[in-house]
């Protein structure tokens, strides 16, 4: 504040942003809560419901075990509030395309609305992926590669993070295409010298799938050979969005 005035437009346009950000980051929360607090009965049920593919492949007669004193009680409940902002991420995201939204382009509010809905569509692919696909298999590995005399007994908590762990690396494998189309729409790099990269692209997300995945020749190709055909269908898609230098060019162009 100077000489008494009162602070100028562009002050009170940034703290009004902030008050708005709060206020979208304070529902996503509340929302995130709710959905907690309307699941928190079934805990049990959601556990046993994820722990399902492990327990089909464990030998007769062994169960999961918990090693820690509060582990029964707070497990169930750490998943529970997983799966809680899982359910809440199309109102999180909406929250955040109704804050970011007015500062885009007709033309950018446009194509990142389709980018936005795909995502989430691709992330929870991803974790269906794992689910109903990689873990009957790779549980089915380790159970059947335990050495002679050892009985596998999986304590429930290290099984969540593991579990979760997964989750997230398929989630964000399930990524690939949106990241491809980004590359291309913001003019980072081209549809065609991308495309001549593809050997590269194959090796890394084999290099991927060996950092994310279990020490196992199954886990690592099913994550790495969908991130290779992810890839291939967000370089076909990406032709539709135009870099956006070339935007800016043509509406100068336009305008002149």
């Amino acid at each position: 504040m100077v000489d008494g005035r009162p602070p100028d437009d562009t002050a009170q346009t940034f703290v009004s942003h902030l008050v708005e950000l709060r206020d979208r980051l304070l529902r996503s929360i509340v929302a995130i809560l709710l959905i907690f607090l309307g699941l928190a009965y079934y805990a049990n049920d959601i556990y046993a419901f994820l722990a399902g593919p492990l327990l089909k492949h464990m030998p007769a007669g062994t169960q999961m075990i918990a090693i820690e004193v509060a582990s029964p009680f707070f497990t169930p409940f750490k998943l529970t509030l997983v799966v809680a902002f899982l359910a809440a991420i199309p109102y999180v995201l909406y929250q955040a395309w109704a804050f970011i939204a007015p500062g885009l382009y007709r033309h950018e509010r446009r194509l990142m609305l389709p980018l936005l809905v795909a995502s989430t569509l691709l992330f929870y692919g991803g974790i269906a992926f794992a689910y109903f696909v990689v873990f009957p298999l790779i549980f089915g590995f380790l159970t059947a590669a335990a050495p002679k005399g050892v009985t596998m007994m999986t304590d429930i908590t290290r099984y969540l993070d593991f579990v979760l762990t997964l989750f997230v690396a398929f989630g964000a494998a399930f990524e690939v295409p949106i990241a491809t189309i980004l590359l291309v729409w913001s003019g980072v790099v081209d549809r065609k010298s991308l495309g001549e990269k593809r050997p590269y692209i194959i090796v890394a997300a084999f290099i991927v799938g060996a950092v994310l995945t279990p020490p196992d020749v199954v886990s690592q190709s099913l994550l790495a050979i969908p991130m290779w055909l992810l890839f291939e269908l967000g370089l076909m898609f990406s032709r539709f969005f135009v870099p956006a230098s070339t935007v800016d060019d043509s509406v100068q162009i336009g305008g002149g």
